[in-house]
């Protein structure tokens, strides 16, 4: 291991420490030289100075800070506390934002989390804490919710997250190569595009191979692009079996053939099949948009995943 640089803060003591990657900064959680608990924000540049310290309370319990990358949410639980703080932290001052407090009157010894991928999104649930109560002998789940009437999914609190692929294999990472991770959408119904070590594979056969090792980042990136090119390309002569039975017929029944209804039972014969065909159209439109949200994943993944040295 590399050391780049070390600080010495005699104000803190530092007991946790939580790296923020998309801020470039580190969080810690300890307590000051007057044994009150305290975190500090830092920059990962420059870790002779923190840039804000912040006294808590007295209490002597360890604070377990947990840090969600994806809506920059903080939490700060302490062990045998009942309670649990939010933070929203920012890359300019004041930093951190105090927003509100989780009361209980258990105490928790111990607490986990539930990746993003595991969260009810139907629900608006952020983040999921699984709570140690020794008192009961019981785990605890406990959900943060963001209050919505609107039942539909939300993409303003639900951006694109950490998949459960990996981006590097084991002697990618020995050999000093750097990759963000693999994205993935929480979206029902999408899937996570493949990593860049199964997408090469897949297109060994029919690549060059000098090209792949030399620069494979770019290489899966034209190769999506030349996927997307051939099916513009194929216009509305290239549309498949399904694309076309829904373009000129309606319910199996030509527009232009079509007559109007002679009486009220035709009438209402016709609005329910106009009504299934809407729903039909509704659900293939679902489809093609989940369907260019996988290729913009991919296109996103491909570009991440170009390779470029880093230090171990």
């Amino acid at each position: 291991m590399l050391c780049l640089q070390e600080a010495n803060c005699k104000t803190h003591k530092a007991s946790k420490v939580l790296f923020l990657g998309n801020l470039k900064m580190l969080f810690t959680s300890g307590t000051s030289r007057w044994n009150d608990r305290q975190f500090a924000l830092w920059d990962q540049d420059d870790l002779s100075v923190p840039l804000l310290e912040e006294n808590l309370d007295g209490s002597s319990g360890v604070l377990f800070p947990f840090y969600d990358p994806d809506t920059h949410m903080l939490y700060l639980a302490g062990k045998g506390d009942g309670n649990m703080r939010y933070y929203e932290i920012g890359s300019e001052k004041p930093y951190i934002h105090y927003l509100t407090e989780y009361r209980s009157h258990q105490p928790q010894k111990g607490m986990g989390v539930m990746p993003k991928r595991g969260l009810d999104v139907s629900s608006c649930e952020v983040f999921r804490f699984y709570k140690l109560v020794t008192t009961k002998s019981l785990i605890e789940p406990l959900s943060m919710i963001v209050p919505r009437r609107s039942e539909s999914y939300q993409d303003d609190i639900y951006p694109m997250t950490a998949g459960n692929r990996p981006a590097l294999s084991a002697e990618e990472w020995l050999s000093g190569i750097d990759k963000g991770p693999v994205l993935m959408s929480l979206k029902p119904g999408s899937q996570i595009a493949e990593s860049y070590s199964e997408m090469g594979k897949g297109l060994g056969n029919t690549l060059d191979t000098r090209r792949s090792h030399s620069r494979p980042g770019m290489l899966q990136l034209a190769y999506i692009q030349d996927k997307l090119e051939t099916k513009e390309g194929k216009g509305d002569g290239g549309n498949t079996e399904e694309e076309r039975s829904w373009t000129p017929v309606s319910n199996g029944e030509d527009y232009g053939l079509c007559s109007p209804p002679k009486n009220e039972n035709e009438l209402r014969l016709k609005f329910h099949k106009q009504q299934e065909e809407i729903r039909r159209l509704r659900e293939l439109l679902n489809q093609r948009d989940v369907r260019v949200t996988q290729l913009e994943l991919e296109m996103k993944n491909m570009k991440n995943s170009q390779p470029h040295q880093g230090s171990l």
